[in-house]
Order: structure tokens, then sequence, then C-alpha cells
């Protein structure tokens, strides 16, 4: 019953709406606000400071950049091997495993489209058949930062308007298609074993999502927008494990890659806690390091 009223709640209320005014609060620089917000949700979320680079709470100029804190340089150590594909961001597993006919597993008896995820491309989405993905929940107390999986050079950018469901795991146990719904960006990038994507899904209260290569990127226009990468005099190139982007509050990144690119370690699984940087998959094969 709680389920359904909160499913219920999110089709009623002005979703955007909310979520820009939660976004002007957030960025608010009026100290006494902006100090009882980040002491507040420091404590309702028992967020760990011990890891930030700047650990004091009121240092941060207003709440986004608390969100988005640094950690320190040695908080998540990258793993040796050059052939592992690590984890972009903390967080939970919400589904990991293997396209099947063109879908992505959102939970038990839901699944969503790859094309529709992608932004409608069906040869975007091609390149993906049959291969793998991971869905990575961010909650309120994570580090929110997203990070490479793997070495790439950007292809392109797709900015895909839609709604702002919550994406926690009620949410994805009850509306249907909700990643290949809701506002999202998608990064493809190109590696030594194929196009990975990554994509960045907007949320409820998420006031914004933004890229280390182009800034603030949501919210925009109610229409979807194409950039391409490729004839840039300096093209935008991210080793495995530096910073891909930021949520502006929490949401999901979901990673593809494609057929007979890389196998999921064992034990990871839906429900899994995630670490950046932790490996989570090793590809079939690398033609040089990253």
């Amino acid at each position: 019953m709680k389920s359904a009223l909160f499913i219920y709640f999110q089709h009623l209320i002005p979703q955007h709406a909310l979520s820009r005014l939660v976004g002007w609060l957030a960025s608010n620089r009026t100290v006494w606000l902006k100090n009882a917000l980040i002491r507040r949700f420091a404590q309702h979320y028992q967020v760990d400071m011990s890891e930030a680079a700047d650990p004091v709470l009121n240092n941060y100029p207003h709440f986004n950049a608390f969100f988005t804190r640094a950690l320190l340089d040695n908080a998540r150590p990258l793993p040796e091997q050059q052939d592992l594909v690590v984890c972009p961001a903390d967080g939970n597993i919400s589904e990991i495993g293997k396209l099947e006919q063109g879908r992505i597993l959102q939970a038990k008896g839901r699944s969503y489209s790859v094309t529709a995820l992608l932004g409608g491309d069906t040869q975007r989405a091609a390149a993906f058949d049959n291969g793998h993905f991971a869905t990575v929940y961010l909650s309120p107390r994570d580090y929110h930062r997203v990070h490479m999986p793997y070495g790439g050079t950007l292809r392109e950018m797709i900015y895909v308007p839609g709604d702002l469901f919550s994406v926690n795991q009620t949410t994805a146990e009850n509306v249907d298609n909700l990643f290949a719904r809701n506002e999202r960006l998608v990064c493809i990038f190109d590696t030594d074993v194929g196009p990975m994507a990554v994509v960045l899904v907007g949320a409820m209260i998420v006031a914004g999502i933004e890229t280390v290569w182009s800034g603030q990127v949501t919210p925009q226009p109610k229409k979807p927008q194409l950039t391409r990468y490729q004839s840039l005099p300096e093209p935008v190139v991210l080793k495995r494990g530096e910073e891909l982007g930021r949520f502006w509050l929490g949401s999901t990144a979901i990673v593809l890659f494609g057929a007979d690119k890389v196998d999921w370690l064992q034990g990871w699984q839906a429900g899994r806690a995630t670490r950046m940087g932790e490996a989570m998959g090793q590809l079939h094969t690398v033609q040089s390091a990253d």
C-alpha cells in the first residue's frame, strides 16, 4: 500500500518544478541557510566526512558544493591490473548482467529498451547488442561524482528530456521503463575494445547533472540535444578512474559495453554495495593500456 501511494504521489506532483526549487535551495549561499541544510543532511544520512578532502561542513559555500565534495586522493585506489573495468560510483547495484534482445533488466519482471535509453537511435543502440550492463544507484549519503569505468575518447553526448521519477528500488519495481523515461545524459566513448556508454539518469529533486568537459548540462529546454566531439581540436580523453561528471543530489549511472567485451566479476549482483574504483569486470582483450 505504501509503495502504491509513493508512486501515485510522484505522478501527481510537478516533478520538474519541485526539482528546480530544490536546486535553488542547494545553490543558495546564505550562510545560516546553507549551513543548516548541510548539517541536517549530514546528520540525517550519517554522511562519512572522514574521506572528504575538506571535512569541515561549514567550509562549503553552498549545499551543492558539499554534496559533490571531493575525496582525499587515496580514498578510492584503482586496481593495478589494466584489463579490469572499475565501478563508476559509490552506491548499490540495482541490476547487472547481459543485454537480452536489446533490453536491459530494470527490476524483477521489468525491462526497458536500450534504444530508448540511448535516445532513440537504433544504430547507436546496435553497437551494444548482446553486450553487458551495470546499473549503479547513488543514495543521498553517497559520494556523488561519477568516474570512468575504462579509459576512452568521448564520441558524442546526448541530452534526453524526460520525467523525474525517483530512481530508488521501490520506483524501479513499480514504474515501467523508468530509466528510459527519466531525464538523462548519454555519453558514448570510443575505447580500445569498442564503444562504451555511461548514462547519467536524473531523478526526483536532482537539480542538475554536469560533466567535466562541458559543465552543467541539465536542466535544459525540454528537447533532445546531440553534441558530437570527434572534430574538436582537442578531443575529450579520459583515463580509467578519472572523473566524468557529477549529480546535484542522488541518482543512477548505467554502464554499457558491447558483446563479448567484458565479464562481470563473481559476486557482482543486484543489491551489492559499491565503491568507486573497485574492480567489477574483466575485459576479454586489451590492445593498449588506458
